[in-house]
């Protein structure tokens, strides 16, 4: 029963209101001055609610709403009042009231605010999964039947709208077991359509007309068209970056652009920095930048860093379309360097500017390696609460709203997504074999389980070949690789950790949104 505090020096005129709530299985409480309303309080009773006459002898409403708060910050005050005075309203809501009420009062607006300010969680949570148990079937149909890849487009966006509003639902593992419905079909479906995307020009290696729009399309597709315009163009990279993650910062990120077009891409094969990204910037599959650049590709095996050569491979995909623009490129992993590139961008006469933020990406490494961090991101709805924490102290947030005053467009957008990996499956490999436990290349690749999808002739989807007898293997759904040797231990370590390379919705259809600023 949900326990009210009701403060007003006329309390005894106010016995029906009392009466009629509880036969709403209400319990009253009730105080005629600020003291008693204050004693109770101290006196530690459990309160819901508290409705506070502002115009009170003795100790003033406003007087006893500050003291109220000083004690419980959190208790929602709602104040009532006969005064419609602009100051006395504005003092209120500065104390942090829950509501304002204008004497008199009925009970049905009584009885509607304690329905908005202690019951709003429940009747919501109880609305939402009322909508869900709705649509569940209709969302089954969608993935049974979905043959596009704008229909797994609209697949990942419904998932993710039903992610965000059942994380804190008893239900939520429904929409789990749907969304492992719908990677376990999607995956097929890749690995039925992925190599004719690339047929008919495979010496080029450049998708046909029905492939879908993919990395190394991005910058042409998206950029291009607002350099052409004449904008100015902040194209922005958060590394590892779901969609359902950009639906939880956007409400930030509207505070200062309002989204221009919103879509989503198609990561190539594998989902990792070194190709996908790479394909992004270079405008070319990964075979084309190892055979046209071998200066700017890194091997699997070898010891530097997989994306160092990111601004060069931007000067030449820009002196391929011969476009003159200037640009600059920063690679943010330190907050102090963020602070360096807002001060760089407001200096900047290049029309094209690119940086790329790796926190996304550092805190997936650091929640597979930290026990701490796996604490605090032990599912989905946590991953993403981390990202919102993340976004709304750290300087990106200062960036993109000082880029947006600057009078930039934002091109906003990721090289590949992550996945929750739960199931280790064995794999046989040589000991060449690169480490990532979502996608293996290598020669004489050999595992047993069906849902593996192999690429024995990576040339034909534009992927480099190692050895001429080298192969790709990828994982999907939530699988991930794990070798005979110590099997247990690697399956244990590196369950429920956040990872990419393979084939999932959340990898594979990722966020390309373009944004203007706010006037």
């Amino acid at each position: 029963m949900s326990q009210i505090l009701w403060v007003d020096d006329e309390i005894d005129l106010l016995q029906p209101y009392i009466i009629y709530l509880k036969g709403k299985n209400y319990d009253v409480h009730t105080a005629s001055n600020g003291e008693d309303a204050l004693d109770m309080i101290r006196e530690g009773g459990a309160l819901d609610i508290v409705f506070l006459d502002e115009n009170m002898p003795g100790m003033s409403g406003l007087e006893t709403l500050q003291e109220i708060k000083r004690l419980h910050p959190e208790l929602p005050v709602v104040m009532i009042t006969k005064s419609e005075e602009e100051h006395i309203m504005e003092q209120a809501i500065g104390e942090k009231i829950a509501d304002y009420l204008i004497k008199p009062v009925n009970p049905s607006q009584i009885l509607m605010c304690l329905k908005k300010h202690i019951h709003q969680q429940a009747i919501v949570t109880e609305q939402v999964q009322q909508n869900y148990r709705q649509e569940w079937s209709d969302i089954s149909y969608m993935i049974d039947t979905a043959t596009t890849i704008e229909e797994w487009q609209a697949v990942e966006r419904t998932l993710s709208k039903w992610d965000l509003e059942l994380e804190n639902s008893p239900m939520r593992s429904l929409i789990e077991d749907q969304r492992t419905q719908a990677n376990a079909a999607f995956s097929k479906w890749i690995a039925k359509n992925y190599e004719s995307w690339f047929e008919g020009q495979r010496d080029k290696v450049q998708s046909t007309t029905e492939a879908p729009l993919m990395s190394h399309n991005v910058m042409k597709h998206s950029v291009f068209p607002l350099l052409d315009k004449g904008e100015k163009v902040l194209l922005c990279v958060i590394d590892n970056f779901r969609y359902d993650q950009w639906k939880t910062i956007q409400p930030l990120v509207s505070e200062f652009y309002t989204v221009s077009h919103e879509e989503q891409y198609t990561s190539i094969l594998p989902t990792a920095t070194q190709y996908a990204r790479n394909a992004i910037f270079s405008g070319l599959m990964p075979l084309q930048i190892q055979e046209m650049f071998p200066q700017y590709w890194v091997e699997e095996g070898d010891e530097e860093s997989k994306n160092q050569h990111e601004k060069e491979l931007v000067q030449t995909l820009l002196d391929r379309y011969r476009r003159r623009e200037s640009f600059n490129y920063w690679k943010v992993n330190e907050s102090d360097f963020c602070e360096r590139v807002i001060a760089q961008l407001k200096g900047s006469k290049a029309p094209l500017n690119i940086v790329v933020l790796n926190f996304i990406d550092m805190l997936s490494h650091s929640r597979t390696e930290s026990k701490m961090m796996r604490e605090l991101a032990n599912d989905e709805a946590a991953y993403r609460s981390l990202t919102l924490s993340w976004f709304r102290h750290s300087p990106t947030h200062e960036l993109l709203r000082r880029a947006a005053e600057l009078g930039y467009t934002l091109v906003l957008t990721t090289d590949h997504g992550t996945t929750r990996v739960k199931n280790a499956v064995q794999i046989i490999a040589d000991k060449n074999t690169n480490t990532n436990i979502r996608y293996k290349v290598g020669k004489a690749l050999n595992c047993s389980s069906k849902n593996v999808f192999m690429i024995d002739q990576p040339k034909r989807v534009g992927l480099p070949c190692p050895n001429v007898s080298s192969s790709y293997a990828f994982c999907t759904g939530s699988d991930f690789f794990a070798y005979p040797n110590q099997f247990n231990y690697y399956a244990q370590y590196y369950r429920n950790t956040f990872q990419h390379g393979g084939i999932s919705l959340e990898e594979m259809i990722i966020p390309l949104v373009t944004l203007v600023p706010k006037k």
